[in-house]
């Protein structure tokens, strides 16, 4: 019984250092900032979800998908670092919404289409990113059998949840917040956002080196 609660407390703190909650919201409430609050709830939920299935499926097949395609977790956390910088750079360049035109405004809210970044990059990426998918993989791998593979996919479930509350109260926080604050904010939190894509640039890079050089041995 000590074994399995130790082992459910090291799969959750894996999962909430990867997912990282709390460091999110400000990211997600930096590019949900010009929709109104039912679209942002809308965003939430189908970020959330998007970011269940993707650790699921490869919670369940990751090994299989990887060796099927031919693809290593280098190459993955190279691509997702790109993504990531894309929208850091955007975060960080994006022209104050008070500049915006009010037909502009509404238009971006009433696109269905925008709502596409709660799938990428938010749900996949951030959420559901190299360093997520390898943790999932990780602790499924580490008892290859069908009760870990539940308790691991119940865990993040349960991050997904707590995740889902911080994002779904993230409207009520930013309201009781300085405009100000939140522009400056915004422009900060695109800086780590890139900074945080060139990190998962230079593991996958660097995995990438090991991978050569051990074939090379």
């Amino acid at each position: 019984m000590h074994d399995i609660f130790l082992h459910t407390t090291t799969v959750f703190m894996g999962f909430f250092a990867m997912m990282n909650p709390i460091g999110n919201l400000p990211l997600y409430l930096g590019m949900v900032k010009d929709y109104d609050e039912k679209t942002q709830r809308r965003i939430a939920f189908k970020a959330l979800l998007s970011a269940f299935v993707v650790i699921t499926v490869f919670s369940v097949f990751g090994h299989i998908i990887f060796g099927l395609f031919g693809i290593t977790l280098p190459a993955f956390q190279i691509a997702g670092g790109v993504i990531v910088f894309i929208m850091g750079y955007q975060l960080l360049t994006a022209s104050d919404t008070t500049m915006h035109s009010h037909k502009e405004t509404k238009e971006r809210r009433n696109d269905p289409l925008k709502e596409d970044i709660a799938i990428m990059p938010l749900g996949i990426p951030l959420l559901a990113g190299p360093g997520t998918i390898s943790t999932a993989m990780n602790f499924v791998g580490s008892q290859k059998n069908i009760y870990n593979m539940v308790l691991v996919i119940g865990v993040f479930a349960v991050i997904c949840l707590i995740t889902l509350l911080l994002f779904l109260s993230g409207k009520k926080i930013s309201e009781k917040l300085n405009p100000a604050f939140l522009k400056v904010t915004s422009r900060i939190m695109g800086l780590i956002l890139a900074v945080i894509a060139v990190q998962m640039m230079i593991t996958g890079i660097s995995g990438a080196i090991g991978l050569v050089l051990s074939h090379q041995l």
